[in-house]
């Protein structure tokens, strides 16, 4: 594994006004890694998910991309440089067929600059992310492909926007509680489609979840945030047991984990 962040975040804060949503976060994502991000309600997780993809520009802090100085720079530049992300409300194009969601993406990866001409001649994107059949394949939905995207269900909607973020070619997916709404076992079976996803196309995965639990079973870090600072950064292990983040969570939620996180 590179010793190179994928991403560095070194001190981030983000304010609205008197409220300081996010408090001086700093965490760096290695490539391959999959890590979780947990914690309260209010806990700022979105508002630094926001700000470590350009949705939301911080206060103050420093944000760099594989060396690269992003801090304060649009969505389309952290997009450019290889990171997608998913929000809490899916975000597709309901009137378009699935298929062309998808194609929506890859036509966002063609626009980069290229080594070459054919997207088969580019030796650092997978075969699966060429085009749209075959990322609808990826995530289960190729029976839908000519179905509104609008009259897919709920569950379907969010594994299409995964697809469409994949569609931009990754390096990094930030994943913002796709497990929302889902059933018991849709949760296990988005779990299981995003170990996949990391393990086959070598991506680093940021996952926020309220499903700890579930998260704990298949993340190798967690980054537990509390009243918009970390509290915590470790394994699943290590962070079931930290005194500070089972008082933010009450113990009862981390009991649980834990059994989590050991089976």
């Amino acid at each position: 594994m590179s010793t190179e962040a994928l991403l560095d975040a070194r001190e981030v804060t983000v304010r609205f006004g008197g409220l300081t949503a996010v408090d001086a976060v700093s965490a760096r994502f290695m490539p391959g890694e999959l890590v979780g991000i947990i914690g309260p309600n209010g806990a700022g997780k979105t508002t630094f998910f926001n700000a470590i993809s350009g949705v939301t520009r911080p206060t103050s802090g420093a944000l760099s991309v594989q060396g690269r100085e992003l801090g304060g720079k649009g969505p389309h530049r952290f997009a450019a440089h290889g990171l997608a992300r998913t929000f809490q409300t899916p975000r597709v194009f309901g009137d378009m067929p699935v298929r062309d969601n998808i194609a929506f993406g890859l036509k966002f990866a063609g626009r980069r600059r290229r080594k070459y001409l054919l997207w088969g001649e580019e030796a650092s994107v997978p075969w699966v992310l060429r085009t749209p059949d075959s990322i609808l394949a990826l995530i289960g939905l190729s029976a839908q492909a000519d179905l509104p995207a609008a009259a897919i269900t709920p569950s379907q909607q969010r594994l299409l926007e995964i697809g469409m973020a994949l569609g931009t070619r990754p390096r990094m997916l930030l994943l913002d509680e796709v497990a929302a709404g889902l059933t018991e076992n849709e949760v296990e079976e988005m779990a299981r489609l995003i170990r996949r996803l990391r393990d086959e196309l070598d991506l680093t995965v940021v996952w926020i979840e309220h499903a700890v639990t579930t998260l704990l079973r298949h993340v190798e870090r967690v980054i537990v945030l509390h009243q918009g600072k970390k509290i915590a950064d470790g394994t699943p292990r290590e962070v079931v047991r930290n005194a500070e983040v089972i008082e933010a969570y009450l113990g009862d939620e981390m009991n649980e984990a834990e059994e989590g996180a050991a089976a």
